[in-house]
């Protein structure tokens, strides 16, 4: 490739790569599901427990987003500010939890950080079947 198209390919691409920053950040937040197990005994639709790591890197942030669950939320390492829609927002460091009610829309989840990775483990009761993560409106 000549120097003069790898010029032109470049000035092509850093602004769309710039534009896309905010998708980015969001697609590098690495979720792995470690466990699911049913919950009987619920009145109601069937209940179900997951577990999850969710590894943050630095820099990267959500956007705001509903579980329709209760989640309980355990700081590993690093930390995240957090903040659901109504509430105050606050940095949690390693060793801290968090918890979300079941109609909260989580308006915030950032690291703060520029060099450090954070890492939270979630626990999930929600309806069997139900994605742990939807969108908010």
């Amino acid at each position: 490739m000549t120097p003069q198209l790898r010029t032109l390919l470049a000035a092509a691409i850093v602004p769309l790569a710039m534009g896309q920053a905010h998708v980015a950040l969001a697609q590098q937040t690495k979720v792995t599901p470690l466990m699911a197990q049913p919950l009987p005994g619920f009145s109601g639709p069937e209940k179900e427990g997951s577990v999850a790591l969710v590894e943050f890197p630095p820099g990267t942030s959500s956007a705001a987003h509903r579980h329709n669950a209760h989640v309980f939320v355990y700081v590993l390492e690093g930390s995240l500010v957090m903040q659901v829609k109504g509430g105050q927002e606050i940095t949690l460091k390693a060793g801290d939890t968090f918890y979300e009610k079941p109609d909260d829309i989580h308006v915030v989840s950032k690291n703060p950080s520029t060099t450090a990775p954070a890492k939270i483990l979630t626990f999930f009761v929600k309806d069997k079947g139900a994605p742990t993560t939807v969108p908010a409106n």
